[in-house]
């Protein structure tokens, strides 16, 4: 892989790591079903309009929208409005590796290796940790438990993309998108309530602010961080791409600190490290590549992280 490639997936791990402050800034204006709503739609519309279906099943696209487009972010978004911080947001995030691989295991039997669950369950074990700290506090452990449920949500979409075996992987990310925006718009109809989705458009408060989160969510975070990821997959080993996604949560939580405030404790530190090292562990072979079908999983990534962390995040 040369240089100039592996500074691209750093610059895709980079652009997936801010999307997290993007989608914090875009939540200030808009409430968090509306804004998830919003995002797809605009990269629905040119989508029917321009890019011809991929030629997948169609319960595999469905699966793919409603598992990493619909769930990930409805939960993710409610998380995010509901108060964690971004960072720790893209850390939790990667519940979604460990996820799938339950999710393969007991739904299409794969085989777990003993490596693999040997990193299954340290990175459960830091979430674990990550979890405790937050017990205490039930204003925290809330929204910490949607993330969950978001990454969740992404491993739903991680086993559907992985069967789909879609012959440009690009164009099912963006058909993707078709399947959130009716039931997004319908959940925030019957939730947010008319009057608060009429003034998301008619109101300045934070309007700017959260419109430059949007493009860069849509523009950034999906199409161009997307489209990179999906270039450099068809062009190199999978093994060798996809462990820059664990960058992801490194540059969300470093970035958040830096730029808006944010503060971990050291025990919650701990947790963020296990976290990482075990998704990255159970991930890579003993010759240090991925296998295969993890590969695969990462390969949708856009944010968090979501894109996911993911992200498509």
């Amino acid at each position: 892989m040369p240089p100039r490639h592996r500074l691209l997936a750093v610059v895709v791990a980079i652009a997936w790591g801010l999307n997290f402050l993007a989608i914090d800034a875009s939540l200030r204006h808009f409430p968090p079903f509306l804004l998830a709503a919003v995002r797809f739609t605009v990269i629905a519309i040119p989508t029917l309009l321009l890019v011809p279906r991929p030629a997948v099943p169609a319960r595999l696209l469905l699966g793919y929208g409603i598992g990493f487009g619909t769930l990930q972010f409805l939960f993710l978004y409610w998380a995010m409005h509901t108060g964690i911080q971004p960072g720790l947001a893209s850390l939790v995030l990667q519940s979604s590796a460990p996820f799938t691989v339950l999710l393969g295991a007991v739904g299409f039997r794969e085989r777990i290796t003993p490596r693999r669950l040997a990193g299954l369950l340290v990175a459960a074990l830091g979430l674990g940790v990550v979890g405790w700290t937050r017990a205490h506090d039930s204003a925290a452990l809330g929204p910490f438990l949607l993330v969950l449920a978001g990454g969740f949500g992404w491993a739903i979409g991680n086993v559907c993309n992985a069967r789909a075996h879609a012959p440009n992987p690009f164009h099912l990310t963006l058909w993707m998108s078709v399947v959130p925006p009716v039931p997004m718009l319908a959940l925030s109809l019957v939730v947010e309530g008319p009057q608060r989705v009429a003034g998301a458009f008619t109101t300045a408060g934070h309007l700017w602010s959260s419109l430059a989160g949007l493009a860069y969510t849509v523009l950034i975070g999906t199409l161009l961080g997307s489209g990179i990821w999906s270039w450099l997959m068809a062009r190199h080993p999978a093994g060798l791409v996809a462990p820059f996604s664990m960058l992801v949560p490194v540059v969300g939580l470093s970035a958040s600190a830096v730029l808006v405030g944010e503060r971990l404790s050291a025990v919650e530190i701990a947790g963020a490290v296990l976290v990482v090292g075990g998704v990255l562990y159970g991930a890579t072979s003993r010759s240090g590549a991925l296998s295969a079908d993890g590969a695969r999983r990462s390969a949708g990534r856009e944010s968090g992280p979501a894109a996911a962390p993911g992200e498509l995040a």
